[in-house]
């Protein structure tokens, strides 16, 4: 694996052709470990009784083979809902999940409307100041995900930007061990006088909800526990997002015949955000898994305790699964019933919970982003977007994007 990521396109296609579902990769520090890219396998993968998420099982960490600074090994070590397995899985999620429920998600509704036409304003504002030309990642699409889940957690605005900055550095995987472990630290730092403050002022959020219920009952909720949540909840709750919103407009930017069929109300927005999950997903390669025991896959014997990737992107755009022109984006697909329903958001116990959320915020930005900025389109070539550096997170650092022409309202 790239630790400078990339693009991962190009190897999942060639990957795929050569009927590689599964395959060995070697992760940074020369650890070997797996992934899985088929659509099909990783269905059957992310719902498989025999595999875990707990780090007990993966061989390689339990021997102590793995350093501390490894830029993974967050990953598997954060405690929290994705390291966790069965009843502790199930403890921890059932604590989170009333946040995310389809009604609290509608209720937020108002605020992200209302938080999204202000970031419009100010994303006109920065291309008034830029001859025409403004980041639309850093004034659109990371403020509205970052601060509706700051919100949620009551997480103070002073927070954010050193929030996303570390969060970048823990998903990164080209930084050095001492970066690494640095980065570390300084978010528990960071969440652990977030939570302090809650419980000096505990309001409704779900940082001030958590910390009650390890009040009530004390065994529910370790100290440790509630800061690998709000690390999860912080870095999941606004990266795919981010990373969503940033590669839905770079679709649609160019295809502009897509955008058109939009606009028109020949499909609607729901269907791009679907296409885009599903055509360039936000979380290329998801670490880890690992099988309880030597476990056969697509032909391909995974040995116990191997950790292994979710490959996302390469299951997107698995012909096998979604057709021949899985390589097209089309969002007039899903409308038309063609192909397998995308695993971008996961599959089985450890469906992402935020799924709901993630989805309107994307809808809603897209909605009101295009018919302000009907013409909105990217500044610089595609091919010239400086792309993330991580193999875990796809997207790019950077959107310059011209407004072409004066709002004409807001829709």
């Amino acid at each position: 694996m790239d630790p400078g990521g990339g693009c991962p396109h190009a190897d999942n296609a060639r990957l795929l052709a050569a009927g590689a579902a599964v395959t060995p990769v070697v992760l940074p520090g020369e650890v070997a470990g797996m992934a899985v890219l088929g659509h099909d396998a990783l269905r059957e993968f992310l719902a498989h009784p025999d595999v875990a998420k707990g780090a007990e099982h993966f061989t390689a960490l339990r021997e102590g083979e793995i350093p501390d600074g490894w830029p993974l090994k967050t990953f598997a070590t954060v405690q929290g809902m994705t390291t966790a397995d069965d009843a502790d899985h199930r403890r921890l999620r059932s604590l989170v999940s009333k946040a995310f429920t389809a009604r609290r998600v509608e209720e937020l509704r108002p605020r992200i409307e209302t938080v999204t036409e202000q970031l419009l304003d100010a994303l006109a504002d920065a291309a008034a100041h830029g001859d025409g030309v403004a980041d639309l990642r850093r004034h659109f699409a990371l403020p509205l995900p970052m601060g509706v889940i700051c919100e949620l957690l009551g997480v103070d605005a002073e927070h954010q930007d050193r929030l996303h900055h570390l969060s970048n550095q823990i998903v990164a995987t080209d930084i050095g061990p001492e970066e690494a472990m640095a980065a570390n630290r300084e978010m528990v730092a960071v969440l652990s006088a977030v939570a302090a403050g809650r419980m000096e002022n505990p309001g409704d959020d779900l940082t001030s909800a958590l910390i009650a219920a390890r009040e009530e009952d004390g065994d529910r909720l370790s100290p440790q526990e509630l800061l690998g949540t709000l690390m999860l909840m912080i870095i999941a709750g606004h990266e795919t997002t981010l990373n969503l919103i940033t590669n839905a407009v770079r679709a649609l930017c160019g295809h502009r015949e897509q955008l058109e069929l939009v606009l028109a109300g020949k499909a609607g927005w729901g269907d791009a955000v679907e296409e885009t999950l599903r055509w360039d997903s936000p979380v290329s390669y998801f670490p880890f898994r690992y099988p309880t025991r030597d476990l056969e896959l697509a032909g391909t014997v995974i040995p116990k305790g191997t950790p292994v990737l979710a490959g996302y992107s390469a299951a997107g755009r698995d012909t096998a699964s979604h057709g021949p022109d899985a390589a097209r984006f089309d969002v007039t697909r899903g409308a038309r019933g063609a192909g397998a329903r995308h695993l971008s958001l996961g599959h089985g116990p450890h469906y992402c919970l935020g799924a709901p959320l993630a989805r309107m915020e994307a809808t809603i930005a897209l909605e009101r982003l295009f018919t302000r900025f009907p013409e909105l389109d990217l500044a610089v070539p595609e091919s010239e977007l400086p792309r993330h550096a991580s193999f875990v997170g796809n997207s790019v650092h950077r959107l310059p994007v011209r407004l072409s022409r004066a709002p004409k309202g807001r829709g």
